[in-house]
C-alpha cells in the first residue's frame, strides 16, 4: 500500500479502480502542406465543431453547477474568435505551409506562455483556457476526439490536471472521484468538483500519476486530501465505516428541513444561501435556506453580449424576488473588474486589477449604468423582501453617493407612478480592511454588513487569491481578518445595523461558534452547505465559555 497527500476540494470518500484520462490522439507532427487555403477550411470547420461541443459544455454545466460556473465556457467560445489567436494560426499555417494542427499547437504553446509571463493572475489563468480550446481545436480536426477512457462500472479518474470542459464533460454517473497531479484549490476545475459533489482531491504530485495504472485499487479521502493505492484490508475496512458515517449523516441532515437555525441557548442566526443567477433557486429551496443572502447580479452582464437593459434586469430580480416567497433577498449591484472582466464594458488594462477599477468604482464613474440597475432593482422590490447591497466600499463619501443615487431613483419612479417598496434595506460588504476600521462611521448610514471574507482576507494579508503559488501564505483564520470581523461587528450593532458574512468563511464550521459569539447575526452560505451549518448552530452554548 502506498499513500499520497493531496488537497481534498470536496469532502467524500471514494473506494474503487482507477482509471488513467486519456485525452486521445497523438502528439501533434508537423507536417507539409500543398494547399494553405484547405488547411484553414479546416480551422474554420473545427471551430464550428468546437463551439458546438462547448454550447452543449455549457448547457450541461448550468444544469449541474449553475450560471457562476458555466460562464467560464462562454468564455471558451469567445476566446476561439480572438482575432490575435486566429491570425496567429492562420500566418503560420500561410507562411510555413504546415498542417493545421501544428499550427494551432504552435499558437497554443506561445500564447499559453504568454499568459503564465503576465504579473495579473487573471491572465495567467488564461493560459489553461488557451490550451483547452487548442486541444479542443486538435481533436476536432482528427479523429477519436478527445474522450476519456470508457467503461461500464464506476471508475475514479487519474489525470495530471482536468481543464474545466474535461471536468463539466465527466459523466457523472461513471465517476466515483477524481484526482489530479497538479492544481490549485482555487482552480475552476476545484470550484466544479465541489458544485458538481463529486470527491476530489488534486495535487497529489507527479509520482502518484508514475505509481498507478488503469485497474488499480485505490481509496480517494477528499476530507484529508489522502489517495490509498491498493490499500490493505484494514484500510479498507476503515473507509468503508468511514462512507457509511459520512452516509447516515447525509440521511440526518435531511431531518433538519424545517427546523430552526438556534443554539442550544435560544439564540436564533438566519442561515441563507449565495447563489450567481435565477437558475439556481430550487437549489436555495432545497437545501431549505432561510433566503438569499448574496445574490451576484454581475452574472446577468457576464451572460449577456451588451448591457442589459432595465427590463431585462427588473424581470431577472422580480422572478428571484417572487420565488423566495416574502424570504429575504440581498443582491450585490455590480461587481466586475478584477477577475471578472466583460469585453463590451472597454475596461482599461491594468498592471494589478484586484487594487483598480472595479465593482462600486465603475458604478460611481458610469452612473448611467448604476441608475439603470437600481431603477430594475427598486421596480422589483415592489414584489418580494429586497436587500441591496453595495460592494468594494472603502469610504463613508462613496456610501453617501451610492444613498444619494438610490434617492433620485426613488423619486424618478414615484413621478412615474412606478410602485416601489419602502422597505427595502440597504447594505454594504465589508471586504476592504478600509471599510472595517470606519466600521463605526459606516454602520449609521445602512441598514446592515455583509463580510465578504475572500477579498477581505486577500487585502489584510496582501495575498492575491487567484494566485496559486501563495496558497501556504493565505491563513483565512488570522487573527487580523478575525479582529476586523469582530470589529464590524460591534460598530454594526452599537449602530443598529445587523452584520451577515458571505464569504467562503461562512462555511466554515470550525469558526462557526466564533462568528456567532463576535456576535454575527446571519451568514450566507452556498446551498449545500446550508444544512452542515444549520446542524452546527444547533449544538452550540453561547452561555457556556
Amino acid at each position: 500500500m502506498t499513500v499520497f497527500q493531496g488537497k481534498g476540494v470536496y469532502g467524500a470518500v471514494a473506494i474503487g479502480k482507477a482509471s488513467i484520462f486519456s485525452r486521445g490522439g497523438a502528439d501533434v507532427r508537423r507536417e507539409s502542406i500543398d494547399d494553405p487555403a484547405k488547411e484553414l477550411e479546416r480551422v474554420e470547420a473545427a471551430k464550428a465543431l468546437a463551439v458546438e461541443q462547448l454550447e452543449a459544455i455549457h448547457d450541461k454545466a448550468l444544469k449541474e453547477v449553475g450560471e457562476a460556473n458555466a460562464e467560464i465556457f462562454e468564455i471558451h467560445i469567445m476566446m476561439l474568435d480572438d482575432e490575435d489567436y486566429n491570425d496567429s494560426i492562420r500566418n503560420i499555417i500561410e507562411t510555413q505551409k504546415v498542417n493545421a494542427e501544428y499550427a494551432v499547437a504552435v499558437t497554443s504553446d506561445n500564447f499559453a506562455e504568454m499568459f503564465a509571463s503576465m504579473d495579473d493572475a487573471y491572465m495567467q489563468a488564461r493560459s489553461a483556457d488557451v490550451k483547452d480550446i487548442s486541444n479542443r481545436l486538435i481533436a476536432c480536426m482528427s479523429e477519436g476526439g478527445s474522450g476519456s477512457s470508457e467503461s461500464g462500472e464506476k471508475m475514479i479518474v487519474c489525470a495530471d490536471d482536468l481543464a474545466p470542459s474535461e471536468t463539466v464533460s465527466l459523466d457523472k454517473d461513471k465517476v466515483l472521484a477524481f484526482v489530479t497531479a497538479f492544481g490549485s484549490s482555487n482552480s475552476h476545475t476545484a470550484i466544479l468538483a465541489r458544485n458538481m459533489n463529486i470527491p476530489a482531491v488534486i495535487g497529489a504530485g507527479e509520482e502518484f500519476l508514475k505509481s498507478i495504472s488503469d485497474g488499480d485499487m485505490l481509496i480517494v479521502d477528499g476530507h484529508t486530501g489522502e489517495i490509498y493505492v491498493d490499500p490493505d484490508e484494514d484500510t479498507v475496512k476503515r473507509y468503508t465505516e468511514k462512507q457509511e458515517a459520512d452516509a447516515k449523516k447525509k440521511q440526518l441532515l435531511q431531518e433538519l428541513k424545517g427546523k430552526e437555525n438556534i443554539t442550544l441557548d435560544g439564540t436564533k442566526i438566519n442561515v441563507y444561501a449565495n447563489i450567481g443567477g435565477v437558475a439556481s433557486i430550487g437549489s436555495v429551496l432545497a437545501n431549505d435556506a432561510g433566503g438569499i443572502g448574496l445574490f451576484r447580479s454581475e452574472f446577468l452582464y457576464l451572460e449577456s453580449e451588451d448591457y442589459p437593459t432595465e427590463e431585462q434586469q427588473f424581470t431577472a430580480y422580480r422572478k428571484v424576488l417572487e420565488s423566495m416567497a416574502g424570504k429575504k433577498v440581498i443582491i450585490r449591484t455590480l461587481d466586475i473588474g478584477a477577475d471578472k472582466q466583460i469585453d463590451y464594458f472597454k475596461l482599461d488594462k491594468e498592471d494589478n486589477p484586484a487594487l483598480g477599477f472595479r465593482a462600486i468604482r465603475i458604478c460611481l464613474t458610469r452612473p448611467e449604468i448604476f441608475r439603470t440597475q437600481l431603477r430594475a432593482l427598486y421596480r422589483a422590490s415592489a414584489f418580494g423582501n429586497l436587500g441591496i447591497m453595495f460592494p468594494m466600499i472603502t469610504s463613508v463619501s462613496e456610501v453617501k453617493k451610492c444613498l444619494a443615487m438610490c434617492e433620485e431613483v426613488k423619486k424618478e419612479l414615484q413621478s412615474d407612478g412606478i410602485k416601489y417598496s419602502e422597505d427595502t434595506e440597504i447594505g454594504i460588504m465589508i471586504e476592504t480592511p478600509a471599510a472595517a476600521v470606519i466600521s463605526d462611521k459606516l454602520a449609521p448610514l445602512v441598514d446592515f454588513f455583509s463580510v465578504g471574507t475572500n477579498d477581505l482576507t486577500q487585502y489584510t494579508l496582501a495575498c492575491d487569491r487567484q494566485n496559486a503559488k501563495l496558497e501556504s501564505f493565505v491563513d483565512t483564520h488570522h487573527e487580523a481578518v478575525l479582529r476586523l470581523i469582530e470589529m464590524s461587528a460591534k460598530n454594526a450593532h452599537v449602530n443598529g445595523a445587523w452584520i451577515g458574512i458571505c464569504g467562503e468563511l461562512g462555511a466554515d464550521l470550525t469558526l462557526t461558534e466564533t462568528f456567532l459569539r463576535m456576535g454575527i447575526d446571519e451568514l450566507s452560505v452556498s446551498p449545500p452547505y446550508v444544512l452542515p451549518l444549520r446542524e452546527k448552530i444547533r449544538s452550540i452554548d453561547l452561555k457556556q465559555g
